[in-house]
């Protein structure tokens, strides 16, 4: 097989921990069928969806003999199948879903996606921030617009300086929301402050109720939460929440079962939402994609990178990744 015929990759072909599963080789590359396109990537996204598969996280098991994962990535499409018109050959692009009910995933040279999961990418965006969109910009977006408009409301995400809150925080502020945010150290509370957040919570050192209380001037003055750990924020949920509000909560954990107070929320019409990307509504990824296209136009959209590695360090990104310790999203970069 000739050389041009190869691309570098990291896969894997069993379950568990990054540094024991995780290779890095050369494979085929990938082309194009009906409907799809082929693209070169410059930069790859690791999502913790992504490390909880490659883990068997919660029992989810392999889907596919060998794996290359991400489901984000940024790159120019080389060529296209049949019925993708050839204009889109070169452009720049943000991909989404790369690895959904697919083996190959943005974790090497070259990767084949459906043509509208590979979305044009502003010249004023760079393939590490494009890289950044696809899982926490849209699941953000979801979480802060799937009840409709934030105009004039006040928001609480908590998180924000999160891979999913940052943008949740952005959002929410893009929008026209006051927007109320947690986090757990200074750093995080820097990161969340330039995203816009109006009010900044260290849960860790503050009380979030008595805090959020004395901001809304009202016992319950929130009309929406982001939530990235609902079973732990119910009891400040049940107490800021007002009438007719909603929490929309997008990460769990198999074991998260909180006894709910269920007469309090209804006696509120209090909604629960419960937010995956991979699943949500067609037109719900049409909205996002939208609006993160308007976003990133005009320099609305700011991207928070924790740290990039090059493609043959794919296990060292998934225990970043893993750790908890990484603010903001980890990406590989391939240029």
């Amino acid at each position: 097989m000739s050389e041009k015929q190869l691309m570098q990759a990291a896969w894997y072909e069993q379950q568990g921990a990054a540094q024991e599963v995780i290779q890095y080789g050369e494979m085929p590359i990938p082309q194009p069928g009906a409907g799809e396109v082929k693209v070169k990537i410059f930069a790859s996204g690791v999502n913790p969806s992504d490390t909880k598969v490659r883990s068997g996280w919660g029992g989810i098991t392999q889907s596919f003999d060998r794996i290359i994962p991400h489901q984000d990535g940024a790159g120019v499409i080389e060529s296209v199948g049949e019925g993708v018109s050839t204009d889109r050959i070169g452009e720049r692009v943000w991909l989404y879903e790369a690895q959904q009910g697919r083996p190959f995933g943005t974790a090497a040279e070259y990767v084949v996606v459906p043509s509208q999961q590979a979305v044009k990418l502003p010249d004023n965006t760079s393939f590490l921030e494009g890289a950044c969109l696809g899982v926490p910009a849209m699941t953000a977006h979801r979480a802060v617009f799937a009840d409709g408009s934030v105009e004039g409301k006040t928001i609480l995400v908590t998180g924000g300086a999160g891979a999913v809150g940052n943008y949740a925080v952005q959002w929410a502020k893009w929008g026209g929301a006051t927007v109320i945010t947690t986090v757990s150290r200074e750093e995080q509370a820097k990161i969340a402050q330039a995203a816009g957040a109006d009010y900044i919570i260290n849960y860790k050192t503050e009380d979030v109720v008595a805090g959020i209380r004395e901001i809304t001037d009202r016992k319950r003055g929130i009309n929406r939460i982001v939530d990235v750990n609902f079973s732990q924020n119910l009891v400040v949920a049940d107490a800021v929440l007002r009438t007719n509000s909603t929490v929309a909560m997008y990460a769990a954990n198999p074991d998260d079962a909180p006894a709910l107070p269920i007469l309090s929320l209804m006696m509120r019409n209090i909604n629960l939402r419960t937010i995956l990307v991979y699943t949500m509504p067609l037109e719900a990824k049409q909205a996002a994609i939208g609006d993160i296209t308007k976003a990133l136009e005009t320099g609305a959209l700011h991207h928070n990178i924790a740290r990039s590695f090059p493609l043959s360090e794919v296990a060292t990104a998934h225990d970043l990744q893993d750790s908890g310790q990484a603010i903001g999203k980890v990406i590989i970069d391939l240029a």
